[in-house]
């Protein structure tokens, strides 16, 4: 359950496969309004429509709430499995009140953070804590999501889990594996220009606004550098940011099918976002062994080790920000080596391991459930 498909379709298909190969029949609930039906379908899961919204705040949410408690009233689960904030509240409440199994809840991100607005603390937080009651075991993956959830009680072992963030395929992304030039003629980008990417939705949390003021500054110096802003969202106010501000060489590629073939043509990849769980962005360039500057944050900072993989920048700081590109575009023997150590490290990070570490949660909750019954 997710407050929508698109979520379970990125993130989720390997864990549903997973599922139906321990003998469960899979069901999916969320709402359909970003896409991603269609691929969870194909994946031989029967899907209800459950229109969530994203905001807490939305009226919407009340017939969410309504609908789903009349398809769980009629359908006993043996495990109910939530993810996102919305949908996993009122998944885990109903969850409860109409008897089902074992509850799982990963955290992608805890809306409540290090730095997080006061709003985010008083709502989130607190809905959290009661929600805990419900919740029979709680995945997270970052350490300070950790932290977070040993402080609201639970135990790690016994009913909190530490997993690798969703996995990353890390043959998908070997060099081997990938004809990166196309993408370069398709630029008209030099075979020896430097290209820096960051691969991220269009909106304010990704903080692309950030990035595109130092680059105003760095492309100045760096002539043959060029910046791919890969993703969906509203490009709008960002053209017209470089448009006003007269800033270099930016490419603004929109949603791509083809990041594994992007990353491999890019020098360095980048993401300033203001708040993270554990980015699969990040992850992918880094499986790609490409060096990573990135903004200081949950997240972000249990990927990038500081000077050994990349740089991590704080948030707002331009001129850091520049000087962690410069440092990078004056020494390719840099480059390569923090590239290589980030796929080294990504290893643990593995699709592979994160399925495996997946298989243990599910087959003691379920076996839990088996007993029970």
């Amino acid at each position: 359950m997710a407050s929508v498909y698109r979520h379970l379709a990125e993130f989720h298909i390997p864990y549903i496969r997973l599922l139906q190969q321990l003998g469960c029949e899979v069901h999916a609930a969320a709402s359909s309004a970003e896409g991603g039906r269609g691929d969870v379908q194909k994946a031989g899961v029967t899907c209800w429509e459950i229109p969530f919204r994203r905001s807490p705040y939305s009226p919407v949410n009340i017939r969410a709430c309504l609908l789903l408690r009349q398809l769980m009233s009629q359908t006993h689960y043996d495990l109910v499995h939530v993810h996102t904030p919305v949908a996993s509240f009122l998944g885990r409440l109903l969850a409860r009140a109409t008897h089902q199994g074992k509850t799982l809840y990963t955290a992608h991100g805890f809306h409540f953070y290090e730095g997080a607005p006061l709003r985010n603390w008083l709502v989130y937080y607190t809905a959290e804590r009661l929600a805990a009651r419900w919740t029979d075991g709680l995945i997270v993956m970052n350490t300070e999501d950790l932290e977070n959830a040993q402080r609201m009680g639970f135990e790690l072992g016994k009913n909190l889990f530490y997993v690798h963030g969703v996995g990353v395929d890390l043959d998908r992304y070997a060099a081997s594996s990938i004809h990166e030039n196309s993408v370069r003629v398709e630029l008209g980008i030099p075979t020896n220009d430097l290209v820096v990417t960051c691969v991220a939705e269009l909106n304010r949390n990704k903080n692309q606004d950030y990035l595109l003021d130092a680059w105003r500054l760095f492309s100045r110096k760096f002539t043959d550098a060029h910046l791919l802003l890969v993703g969906g969202g509203d490009a709008g106010a960002l053209e017209r940011k470089v448009k006003r501000e007269r800033i270099s060489r930016v490419h603004f590629l929109g949603y791509r099918c083809d990041v594994p073939d992007i990353l491999q043509m890019t020098d360095v990849a980048v993401l300033v976002s203001k708040r993270e769980g554990l980015p699969r962005c990040l992850l992918e360039a880094m499986a790609a062994g490409k060096p990573v500057v990135a903004s200081n944050v949950r997240g972000n900072r249990d990927l990038v080790d500081h000077e050994q993989t990349g740089f991590l920048v704080e948030l707002g700081d331009v001129p850091g920000l520049v000087c962690a590109l410069e440092r990078l575009a004056v020494d390719r023997k840099l480059m390569k080596e923090m590239g290589l150590r980030g796929r080294e490290k990504m290893r643990d990070y593995s699709l592979d391991k994160v399925v495996g570490e997946m298989a243990r949660v599910y087959c003691r909750y379920l076996a839990e459930e088996v007993g029970r019954v």
